[in-house]
Formats: C-alpha cells, structure tokens, sequence
C-alpha cells in the first residue's frame, strides 16, 4: 500500500467455497478467512461524511461472499485475483491487497495466499453491486 494514503481494513471476513484440487476436496464447501486493505479512490479528508464518497464496505462484503461461493476452484489463488479483480473493477477502489486463508493442512493453522493489486486507470467510479 502506499505509504502516505489511508485504507480500510477488514480483517478475517468468513467465506464458504467448494475448493481444493482433488474432486473430493471440492464435494463439501470449506471455511476460508480473507483479509482486505482497501485504498478508496478518494482521500479521506474528502469524503464529507457521505457513505456514497467512499467503499460500502457492507456491499463490498456480500458481493465477495456472493463471488466465493458461485462456482468450484481448484487453487485459492484463483479465487483471490477473482476478488482483487471483482474489487478494483466494481468498487471505488485504487488499490486491494489481500490474505485468503485456507484451514486443509494436517498440522498446520492455514495455508494463506497474499496478493496486492492497483487499479490501471481510474475511470469514474464504478457502481456498487
């Protein structure tokens, strides 16, 4: 994340999706936690206390639980650049950054994939689904 904007944090946000790369594994939907650092297009000195100025967090949740669950994946990776994708393109958001973690290892507390991306160009701001 850049070093002199503000984020929106939003940490460990419950996902439920068939994934894994064995059939089997993808038969039961699992438990995934994600983790999100939102950069909004705009500064937060700019938002005039007006929810439409800045990311619907509430909406941005349920359109990323929406998008877990709509579909099997074999790799958790696929599933995070599905969310960055989703993010930078219907919200507004300049940059995502993310940690989606997955509980599958014997032995281990998760298995976690980071991923950080920035929005290309910043057309005017996209509608909130």
């Amino acid at each position: 994340m850049q070093n002199n904007s503000s984020s929106i944090m939003i940490s460990g946000l419950e996902l439920s999706s068939h994934i894994g790369v064995p059939d089997s594994e993808r038969l039961e939907a699992q438990r995934l936690t994600l983790n999100l650092e939102l950069v909004p297009v705009r500064e937060m000195t700019a938002l005039g206390d007006a929810l439409e100025n800045t990311v619907d967090y509430f909406a941005l949740t349920r359109r990323v639980r929406l998008l877990a669950a709509a579909r099997p994946r074999k790799l958790i990776e696929t599933l995070a650049e599905e969310i960055c994708t989703c993010i930078i393109s219907e919200f507004a958001v300049r940059e995502v950054g993310l940690e989606l973690r997955k509980y599958i290892l014997p032995d281990t507390e998760y298995v976690a994939i980071r991923m950080q991306r920035v929005r290309d160009s910043l057309p005017s701001l996209a509608t909130e689904i």
